[in-house]
């Protein structure tokens, strides 16, 4: 398990917070994740994906939190430190600029379009192994993806944004 922790942990908390803008609670579910997976491995069960199985785990906390209290506006990742430049890890301003736009078009879209954005461009998974994670069919996720990437490029041209 210290070794899923170590090689899965930042991936986790980048995807709860992506999913959240909130730097505690996606630490705590981070955290919670890993406890409950660990309880499941000390009941006996088995997990033949650790990666996926971790991802469906955060999710279901995700959900679970997101139904308790809605939270998830761009102020809230101004407010927690995180910018877009840290984001992009560059210096140069056109790209910070086109970050924090992205940033907000992608909090625009749809949850069900914006979990899949996150998953395949922020967490890069593949399109198998989100569908592993949402408990859907592959063809599910990849028709969700195109479907919310048309959406970002048409929120972009409405705003006169070069995203491509």
């Amino acid at each position: 398990m210290l070794e899923a922790y170590e090689a899965y942990a930042d991936d986790i908390y980048r995807h709860c917070y992506f999913r959240l803008y909130n730097k505690e609670t996606a630490r705590d579910i981070m955290q919670e994740t890993f406890c409950r997976v660990w309880n499941y491995i000390r009941e006996g069960k088995e997990i033949k994906n650790m990666r996926a199985f971790l991802y469906r785990v955060a999710n279901n906390l995700i959900i679970d939190e997101i139904r308790k209290k809605k939270e998830g506006s761009l102020d809230t990742i101004m407010e927690t430190g995180v910018t877009p430049e840290a984001l992009i890890g560059e210096d140069d301003n056109e790209k910070r600029i086109l970050g924090k736009e992205v940033l907000m078009l992608i909090e625009e879209l749809d949850e069900s379009h914006r979990i899949i954005i996150v998953m395949r461009f922020i967490d890069e998974l593949s399109p198998k192994e989100i569908a592993n994670i949402l408990e859907t069919s592959e063809n599910s996720v990849s028709v969700r993806l195109h479907r919310g990437v048309q959406k970002l490029r048409e929120l972009a041209r409405n705003k006169n944004l070069s995203v491509e």
